[in-house]
This record gives structure tokens, C-alpha cells and sequence, in this order.
């Protein structure tokens, strides 16, 4: 099965490297196509890049002018290849743990109306960039978080989903999810630790309150669907709110 992964870049040349390192040792467990949209960096991440290029034909790197997260990621939805089947996401700053592709992608094999599986995530302060794992001496959580790389799609629920809400400068990873959910796919839920967030000054907004606003935007507009819609799914009871919030906007 051919597995898109959409990888944003802004600025990470210190981070990048060890994300698609990350997905490249799962290739025997995936035919990957790893979709890179480098949106307007002004560091070195495109050359990052471009270096492991020569060698894995399966990275494609796309080069934007500076629009923000969501619409890289909606840049990213429309260079997906006529054969991609199944769709997930990494960030550039985050590591996609050994395994994960083998264990999610069984079950898809074992149920081909499967849509989604949704898996676990651990947020961690510190990665060793030579292992791809977290630090001994890091602090962690893993919770079944809001993430788009928490999720595998199959190719024809992300065409039902539709492209990430360019309202959303933040959050719009929430809202996508928010959505997903609401539309009643066929999913599963396996035990899987899909990502390692990584947690870092750079990902933390200059403006505190900014995430947790957009974050409950993303959750009122949910509620409002769901009102407006009582055919639209509940999503209470699928993602850990609260250790999440204590973690995402300490």
C-alpha cells in the first residue's frame, strides 16, 4: 500500500534531519512517499532536505513562499500521488517511533473498509537525536492526544474530509480531527505510540493565550456542526482533554 506522509517545514533545519531519519528506517514496513512542503523557510531546512533527496527518491520536496501551517498542509493534500492509498502526517519537528508503520498499517490489511486508525502519542521534553527516542532523563506522557500524526487516513475519507480550514492559523490540526471524527468513519483505535512530540521553545507560540483560544475555537465550531447536524458523530470519549491541555499549554 502506498502511504503519503505531509511533512510542513518552517525553520527546522535543526530538527528535520531526524524526522525524515525517522521515517526512512520504517520503509521496509511502507511504500512511503514522503511529501515535504518547505513553506518559506529562511534557514537551512530546504538543503537539510535535499540531502537525503539524493539518495531516497521517495522524499519530494515542494518549496512555497511563507503561508502558514495550514495551507502548507493543504499543499501538501493536493501533491498526493494518483496511487497513494493511505495518508498520514509528520511534523519537522517531531519523530515518527520504530515500528509504528508495521503495527498500523496490519490493520488495514486485516479490514480493507478500514478508514482510520488513531493512535497513541507521547509528548516527551527530550529526544536523543542518534536513537530517535526519548532521553532517559526526559519527562513524558502518552496519551491518546489530538494529532494529525496520531492518525493514518485511508486515501478516499481524506477526500470526504476535504482540505484543512484556512480560518485556522492554530489549531487547524484540532479542527481537522474534530471533523474526521464527526463524519462516522469506519476506525480503530489500536495502542499504538504513533509519535514523539517533541516538546521545544520554537513550538511554543509568542503569544501564551493564542493556542488555548484557537484550540477551544476549534472545539466550539464542533459543537456548533453537531447542533446544527444531529447526524454528525460525538467525539467525547476519543481524545485524553484534560492531560493533553495540561501538557500543551503549560
Amino acid at each position: 500500500m502506498k502511504l503519503s506522509v505531509i511533512m510542513p517545514v518552517y525553520n527546522r533545519q535543526h530538527y528535520v534531519g531526524s524526522a525524515l531519519r525517522s521515517l526512512l528506517r520504517q520503509r521496509d514496513a511502507a511504500d512511503l512517499d514522503i511529501i515535504v512542503i518547505d513553506d518559506g523557510s529562511t534557514d537551512g531546512s530546504a538543503e537539510v532536505v535535499r540531502s537525503f533527496m539524493t539518495e531516497m527518491p521517495s522524499i519530494r520536496l515542494f518549496q512555497q513562499a511563507n503561508a502558514g501551517v495550514t495551507k502548507a498542509r493543504n499543499a501538501g493534500l493536493r501533491q498526493l500521488l494518483p496511487e497513494t492509498e493511505l495518508v498520514s502526517f509528520l511534523d519537522s519537528d517531531d519523530i515518527s517511533p520504530a515500528g509504528r508503520f508495521k503495527a498500523d498499517l496490519a490493520c488495514f490489511e486485516v479490514d480493507p473498509d478500514l478508514e482510520l486508525t488513531y493512535s497513541r502519542m507521547t509528548l516527551v521534553d527530550l529526544i536523543d537525536d542518534e536513537t530517535l527516542e526519548p532521553a532517559p532523563e526526559s519527562h513524558s506522557v502518552t496519551v491518546r492526544g489530538i494529532h494529525l500524526s496520531a492518525g493514518i487516513f485511508a486515501r478516499q475519507f481524506v477526500e470526504r474530509i476535504g482540505s484543512f480550514d484556512e480560518d485556522f492559523n492554530q489549531a487547524e490540526d484540532t479542527d481537522y480531527l474534530l471533523r474526521a471524527f464527526e463524519g462516522g468513519p469506519r476506525y480503530t483505535m489500536p495502542d499504538t505510540v504513533a509519535l514523539y512530540y517533541r516538546r521545544h521553545p520554537g513550538n511554543m507560540t509568542k503569544e501564551p493565550d493564542v493556542p488555548h483560544r484557537e484550540f477551544m475555537r476549534a472545539i466550539y465550531k464542533s459543537m456548533k456542526r453537531r447542533k446544527a447536524d444531529p447526524s454528525l458523530r460525538p467525539i467525547e470519549g476519543i481524545f485524553d482533554f484534560k492531560e493533553l491541555a495540561d501538557w500543551r499549554f503549560m
